[in-house]
């Protein structure tokens, strides 16, 4: 690879993430954001926004990209990467349109993004390229120049993603009372989606149960359970499990839900379980509800002893692998060799979202893909 500190022919990085409401006046317009064209009464979206009325109306999850933010221009100026950083939410301020007006205002030309998405699917993936297309035809009808705009690839298996990962199931494992402590089960947690959306996950060749939402999170799981034997000798069983369900309950979603699953723990007496968000970026509101309230609720009930590990939120070994995506990429777009780097089965993903990849659920353009209207 050519100069490591070069990040040519990109000009700038834009974090894509899906945004929160920062006080209890931004609930409602939030969730009608998030849930625009589906028809879902006022009042509906006031009972769904409890779990944000819990914290105050505050989703963390805008803190937590800033503090990504400071990581990664903390990396970028401590390895002399010159490439500014954006930041656009699909859903709240800073809205991603706004943030590419700025961008082509001051002059960027070629931007790559990191979406807060480290799998394959379609809210994971293709959603946010819907964004991104849906942003530059706003741009395109006010008369400003487009800028291209490529994505990064996905990162589940990279090692600055896994990394702070297994150290926080390690931390966890060890907060447990000794006397349960080997004897703890792994439940590897992602968000669940309707089976039909998981089918069709990733490459049309990836395409059938579970798609490739399901076994990278399989493949991630393996590579944090493998870490914590090799770093323990200890051999704790795993399963990854679901949580954060929505939508009609007549649609089959991805089971089982971590609440059923300690349920079912308990019943076969396993002595504890440490609970890893293997699918969450941060700390926003899925893991601080879904987990830290609710489920633990659960095990209290029940009387299991539960632990909770971190995600990998800004930990400068993540603010490292993004860095070395950038430039993995920004590489590989000038011609030159390069050794994409990954663990696992699975090995490193595409550049480049192949048409059929993580299907819209009604046709719709998405950029930064094989299928972009603006290549």
């Amino acid at each position: 690879m050519r100069d490591a500190l070069d990040a040519t022919p990109y000009d700038a990085l834009l974090l894509l993430s899906f945004g929160g409401p920062e006080g209890p006046d931004d609930v409602v317009p939030f969730l009608e954001n998030v849930t625009r064209g589906r028809g879902i009464p006022k009042e509906r979206l006031k009972e769904v926004g409890r779990h944000y009325f819990l914290f105050g109306g505050v989703s963390p999850i805008n803190d937590q990209n800033r503090a990504l933010l400071d990581a990664l221009r903390k990396d970028f100026a401590d390895h002399g990467l010159d490439l500014p950083i954006y930041w656009g939410n699909r859903n709240w301020a800073p809205y991603l349109t706004d943030t590419l007006r700025e961008m082509v205002t001051d002059g960027r030309r070629r931007i790559l993004v990191l979406a807060t998405s480290a799998y394959a699917s379609y809210s994971g993936c293709r959603q946010y390229r819907e964004n991104l297309a849906d942003s530059l035809a706003t741009l395109e009808a006010e008369g400003l120049e487009l800028p291209t705009v490529d994505k990064l690839r996905h990162y589940f298996n990279h090692p600055g993603f896994l990394e702070p990962m297994i150290e926080g199931v390690l931390r966890s494992l060890a907060d447990l009372p000794e006397e349960v402590r080997d004897g703890a089960h792994l439940a590897f947690s992602t968000h669940s989606i309707p089976n039909a959306s998981a089918d069709t996950s990733g490459p049309v060749e990836d395409h059938g149960d579970g798609g490739a939402y399901v076994k990278q999170h399989l493949d991630t799981a393996r590579l944090i359970a493998d870490a914590v034997r090799e770093r323990t000798g200890v051999d704790h069983p795993w399963q990854l499990v679901y949580q954060s369900r929505s939508g009609a309950p007549h649609i089959p979603w991805l089971e089982p839900d971590i609440c059923v699953h300690l349920e079912e723990r308990h019943a076969a007496a396993v002595p504890a379980v440490v609970m890893a968000p293997i699918g969450f970026v941060s700390d926003h509101m899925e893991v601080l509800y879904d987990l830290d309230t609710e489920a633990k609720a659960k095990a209290e009930e029940l009387g299991l002893p539960v632990r909770r590990s971190a995600t990998v939120g800004a930990d400068p070994r993540f603010a490292a692998a993004i860095r070395e995506l950038v430039l993995e990429r920004a590489a590989a777009e000038s011609g030159l060799e390069v050794t994409p780097c990954a663990l696992g089965a699975l090995g490193a993903s595409h550049n480049l979202c192949p048409v059929g990849c993580c299907p819209a659920r009604a046709p719709k353009p998405a950029a930064a893909g094989a299928d972009s209207p603006y290549a």
